[in-house]
C-alpha cells in the first residue's frame, strides 16, 4: 500500500500558469479525467482528457493520442506525467482539501520566512 502512495506523489505533473496563480501550488499528482497538455515529445502541444493513469509503468495515456501499429489495431502513447502540464482539474472534495492544505503550507512557509528576517 505503501509503494502506491509514493508512486502516486511522485507521478504528479506541474499546474499550466494560470491554475497555478489561481490554487498558489505549483504541482499536483496527476489523475483521471483531468486535462493535459503535451509539453516534451513528438506529440507536442497536443491536448486531451487523462484516461489512464498506469501506476505501475509510470506513464498516463491521454485520449485522442494514439498511435497505429503494423497489423493496424490502434494503441495508446504512454506518456510521462512530467512531461505534460495540467490545464483542467477534475476537483472534488478530496482534490480541495490537497489544494487549500499545500496553499496553506506555502502560506505557513512564507509567513516563518518574514519573521526570521
Amino acid at each position: 500500500a505503501r509503494r502506491r502512495e509514493v508512486r502516486r506523489i511522485i507521478m504528479s505533473a506541474p499546474l499550466a500558469k494560470e491554475l497555478r496563480s489561481k490554487h498558489n501550488v505549483k504541482s499536483v499528482p496527476i489523475r483521471k479525467d483531468g486535462e493535459v497538455k503535451i509539453k516534451r515529445g513528438s506529440m507536442k502541444g497536443r491536448e486531451g482528457k487523462v484516461t489512464c493513469v498506469y501506476r505501475k509503468k509510470w506513464v498516463i495515456h491521454v485520449d485522442k493520442i494514439t498511435r497505429e501499429k503494423a497489423n493496424q489495431a490502434t494503441v495508446q502513447i504512454p506518456i510521462h506525467p512530467s512531461n505534460v502540464e495540467i490545464v483542467k482539474l477534475s476537483i472534488d472534495n478530496d482534490r480541495k482539501a490537497l489544494l487549500a492544505r499545500k496553499d496553506a503550507s506555502k502560506a505557513g512557509a512564507k509567513v516563518t520566512m518574514k519573521t526570521v528576517d
